[in-house]
């Protein structure tokens, strides 16, 4: 069996969707769980598209979420060029295969002539298309005379090459996710092949740079699922029938509400990304928001990608790189569209932050504590990074939910103090701030147990206790573990918190 090969072809007409991003994914966990070779090959036959800095910003945008080529227009390779309009030169000699071998013509019809042509057919309540009935009344090669044919063309007229479907015949092929798929002709129009700039259109150029490329596999969107009959058809007509690749069409990713293709009108309406970084319109300035810029980790993108539309056999959801390599299979993939959940993507983010190594993190956010003013070391922030990323979702939230492991509150929760704070509570907690310097040696655990005997002792709840405390040595009502808080912090500097606050809510209260 050959050497599995797959390729990610996308269009440098703008930002890669990330849509885009679960295509090239999937390609590359089928490679490389085959032990095959990933390919970036950039289809930029539509010149009039063409959007300065997209192809860079592709290449970026998949080596940010940890997506490598083994050949393609930044790394080269054996078949080199892997950009389009580089081999453009060669793709007219099988556009001339193709007319020589009667599966191509030559068509000469004006913009207006096309028109004509559609609104006519549609009076008629006919498809408007140019295909095996309606080719038979315009301007082409199969209607004009082979003298006139030629003088056309050297005149230097227009024309571009249209592909000669037969009149009825079934296509046939299989999808490795949706099995069978079996289209007429004579619901397929005439597409071209090639213009008049000397540029391929898609269909043509894909189906010659698959086969010069050997490429095995074609894992793309389902949005392409319409031009595969056509594509099925070339290959038919070059005689490569025996090494076709297998087609996979992939699911749509959907709105939340599961209605429609997900679009950057949704990410704009609904406050989420849907590019994988940000993008800078170069015609208008128009700046999109990215995963990367929000504070998105690339794993957590990764795996949240991976589970639209692709499941394993049980109930698992996080997944790093290697271990979606182990268990891809495209036969797990569904045919059906995948709701995009902008809340369950920040759900995958927090789990892999709390997977992510607390020094790592501490690297990341230490510009950021710094530039508070605050005066730290690697050591300590590594320990307050231990204890506070469980309450975050993104890592950039770290550095200003952690102030008060580094500065003693000024404020105070005013709804903890208001419903829980009373004389007995302040006396309770003033006795445990005396005791705890004496504690330093103490785990986390045993100053916890400490507080609740000192309270049972005085015939008081140690639960009406727990809040306030954790209010007097953070200013606020939530957080990390509070015992392993106060450890941190440490005895004495835990004990002064308590004191003040004491001194301070009494005052004001």
């Amino acid at each position: 069996m050959s050497k599995v090969r797959v390729r990610f072809a996308p269009s440098p007409t703008g930002p890669l969707h990330i849509g885009g991003v679960r295509t090239a994914l999937f390609n590359y966990l089928f490679a490389k769980q085959q032990g095959g070779d990933m390919i970036l090959r950039v289809e930029d036959t539509d010149q009039g598209r063409f959007v300065p800095g997209a192809e860079q910003y592709i290449i970026d945008s998949l080596s940010w979420v940890g997506i490598t080529f083994d050949e393609g227009t930044h790394v080269g390779g054996p078949y080199a060029p892997y950009r389009q309009s580089d081999r453009k030169d060669m793709y007219r000699q099988y556009a001339d295969k193709l007319l020589d071998a009667g599966h191509a013509y030559y068509a000469f019809d004006t913009t207006e002539d096309l028109d004509v042509m559609r609104e006519k057919l549609k009076a008629g309540g006919m498809p408007p298309q140019y295909d095996a009935a309606s080719r038979m009344s315009m301007k082409n090669s199969l209607t004009l005379s082979e003298d006139d044919v030629k003088a056309r063309l050297e005149a230097g007229e227009n024309y571009v090459i249209r592909i000669k479907l037969p009149r009825k015949e079934e296509v046939r092929f299989h999808d490795l996710i949706r099995g069978w798929v079996v289209v007429q002709t004579a619901a397929m129009d005439d597409k071209v092949l090639f213009k008049s700039d000397g540029m391929p259109t898609y269909h043509l150029a894909n189906v010659v740079d698959d086969y010069t490329m050997k490429i095995t596999h074609v894992i793309r969107g389902e949005e392409w699922l319409p031009s595969a009959p056509l594509h099925v058809m070339l290959y038919k007509f070059f005689g490569w029938e025996d090494v076709m690749p297998k087609f996979a069409h992939l699911p749509l990713i959907l709105k939340p509400d599961g209605n429609g293709k997900l679009s950057k009108r949704d990410g704009d309406r609904l406050g989420f990304p849907v590019f994988p970084l940000e993008w800078t319109d170069p015609a208008t300035g128009d700046i999109s928001s990215g995963y990367r810029e929000k504070g998105y980790e690339p794993e957590g993108v990764v795996n949240m990608l991976a589970l639209l539309g692709w499941h394993t056999s049980d109930n698992r959801e996080i997944f790093n790189i290697n271990e979606l390599i182990e268990l891809f299979s495209i036969e797990k993939i569904s045919k059906n569209g995948a709701k995009f959940d902008p809340e369950k993507a920040k759900w995958f983010n927090h789990q892999h932050l709390m997977l992510k190594d607390n020094h790592e993190i501490a690297e990341d956010i230490m510009p950021g504590i710094l530039a508070k003013g605050i005066d730290t070391n690697m050591e300590y922030l590594v320990k307050v990074v231990a204890l506070i990323k469980e309450k975050v979702t993104f890592k950039s939230e770290i550095a200003d939910k952690c102030l008060y492991f580094f500065n003693a509150p000024t404020k105070y929760d005013e709804q903890v103090i208001t419903k829980k704070w009373n004389a007995q509570v302040a006396g309770l907690l003033g006795r445990f701030a005396d005791a705890l310097p004496g504690m330093e040696a103490l785990s986390a655990g045993e100053i916890e147990q400490k507080l609740k005997s000192m309270a049972e002792e005085m015939g008081v709840n140690p639960g009406s206790l727990m809040q306030p405390l954790r209010v007097v040595l953070s200013g606020e009502a939530g957080g990390p573990p509070l015992f392993d808080m106060l450890k941190l912090l440490g005895v004495t500097e835990s004990a002064g918190r308590i004191k003040t606050a004491v001194k301070t809510i009494s005052i004001t209260a």
